[in-house]
């Protein structure tokens, strides 16, 4: 499967946003892009286009595709009724690996990712390894049996501690290792910094 393997935090430092939560020590000590000098105090003012496009590279990176599955999926939100900002940014987080992810089962996006690739996770009682599959009310997600003897989901809580607190639009049993999907989810269930419309506008051009 194709992915970037480009450093997370080269990556956050040219969005200047963490993708990644260990990148956000690393943009505390050094923000400036890679390759460019910490000294450089005078940048240039960036073009419309330009913003347009670092929020696209930057929600993209967020949630880990590449440009051709980011296209498709700007393609069917705009094809989807109602705003196509906010479609997109509800089909993202209804990926099966970002809800592995919301659920507190990866300690990142990119883990939880690895986990659904490897076939850790039933889905409807059937094993699956396809992180980018759309996940639907009342969908059941569970660890598989022979996972939950591992030594990683063993150790959950100092791999991948509880999260505060989870997302409406789906329940979480910990200690069974399940995920029940409620409802659909909504726009404020994704990052709040993110500005879809820019994005909307990238690709209208």
């Amino acid at each position: 499967m194709a992915r970037d393997r480009s450093s997370i935090v080269k990556q956050s430092r040219r969005e200047g946003y963490a993708l990644h939560p260990k990148a956000h020590k690393a943009l505390i000590k050094k923000s400036s892009m890679p390759g460019q000098s910490s000294n450089f105090k005078h940048p240039r003012a960036k073009s419309q286009y330009q913003i347009q496009l670092r929020e696209k590279q930057k929600v993209k990176r967020l949630y880990g595709l590449l440009e051709r599955q980011f296209a498709k999926m700007i393609k069917k939100a705009t094809k989807t009724k109602g705003q196509t900002g906010e479609n997109l940014l509800i089909l993202l987080e209804s990926r099966l690996d970002n809800l592995v992810y919301r659920a507190g089962f990866g300690v990142s996006r990119q883990a939880a990712r690895q986990l659904v690739s490897h076939g850790h996770f039933l889905l409807n009682e059937r094993r699956v390894d396809i992180p980018s599959i759309e996940v639907k009310v009342n969908d059941q997600i569970k660890l598989r049996e022979h996972s939950q003897k591992l030594k990683y989901f063993k150790s959950l809580d100092q791999n991948s501690p509880k999260p505060p607190s989870y997302p409406s639009w789906f329940k979480v049993n910990r200690s069974k290792f399940e995920i029940s999907i409620l409802a659909k989810p909504k726009r404020e269930d994704a990052e709040v910094d993110i500005n879809e419309q820019l994005i909307v506008e990238y690709y209208s051009r």
